[in-house]
């Protein structure tokens, strides 16, 4: 008899330990279970007068609409790695091939 009650305990364990590992593991493939991987600190180097007008997202880049003195641009950013990546500069012609 106490073979079998240890048994059943042990089950009972099994069961409420699965079931706390399975809902665990459902959040963390939701996304519930991560943050947002936090940005690392940028540095855009500009030009003093310079003024940010404004920052979107753009597929998996950063654009980053900057008012210069020499005239405004927008600066293509990789979030993952602060890094500049292009740089539009609006009413410029645009080289042909």
């Amino acid at each position: 008899m106490g073979l079998l009650k240890f048994l059943v305990i042990a089950m009972g364990v099994l069961i409420v330990a699965g079931t706390v590992a399975l809902v665990v593991l459902i959040v963390q493939r939701s996304g519930g279970g991560r943050g947002a991987a936090p940005l690392p600190a940028m540095s855009l180097d500009l030009p003093a007068g310079s003024r940010i007008l404004g920052i979107a997202g753009a597929g998996d880049h950063l654009g980053v609409h900057v008012q210069r003195p020499d005239g405004e641009r927008i600066l293509l950013l990789d979030p993952r790695t602060g890094r500049l990546v292009g740089e539009v500069i609006p009413g410029a012609a645009v080289p042909t091939r």
